[in-house]
């Protein structure tokens, strides 16, 4: 598994039933067609997406997301940046939880100054700012990757909410 799977994977969970092309998957992740070909060949084999590659195991997801990708994916923050909203400081979750401290993906023409979270991967940042549900999925993994117990519940239940129902 490479990091970008993850976003491909929550991106289709994202459309629920909606039919989906690779084209328009590439062009709203901005990775390109042979990328995210390559991508659903690793899910399917990981078990992540079935055979024909069009429907996620939505199951499995949700269980690699709570129990696998604080570990696959590990991130530590980094240095003070300007950049996009994050993990608990994204603004759905900010409701939820206070927080002194923010997190943020780089961004030069980002709102806020906050602690650097790597994304998944480069373009993650553009593919947000057209989809604010993506958005919130994405944070709501970071939360995961970078958050405290409480806070990792919370994301793990919204999560579910939103992948496996």
């Amino acid at each position: 598994m490479r990091p970008q799977d993850i976003a491909i994977l929550v991106k289709i969970s994202s459309l629920k039933d909606e039919a989906w092309q690779l084209s328009t998957l590439s062009s709203s992740l901005f990775i390109s067609i042979s990328e995210i070909s390559e991508s659903l060949n690793r899910s399917r084999i990981a078990k992540l997406i079935d055979y024909e590659k069009k429907k996620i195991n939505r199951q499995n997801l949700m269980e690699f997301l709570e129990h696998g990708i604080k570990y696959v994916f590990p991130q530590q923050p980094g240095s003070m940046v300007r950049g996009i909203p994050t993990a608990h400081s994204h603004p759905f979750i900010k409701k939820y939880f206070i927080s002194d401290m923010n997190f943020v993906w780089p961004d030069p023409k980002g709102e806020i100054m906050g602690l650097l979270i790597e994304p998944l991967y480069p373009k993650k940042i553009y593919a947000a700012k057209i989809d604010d549900d993506f958005y919130k999925l994405m944070a709501l993994i970071d939360v995961i990757r970078v958050g405290k117990i409480r806070e990792t519940k919370f994301a793990i239940s919204e999560l579910k909410k939103q992948i496996t129902s």
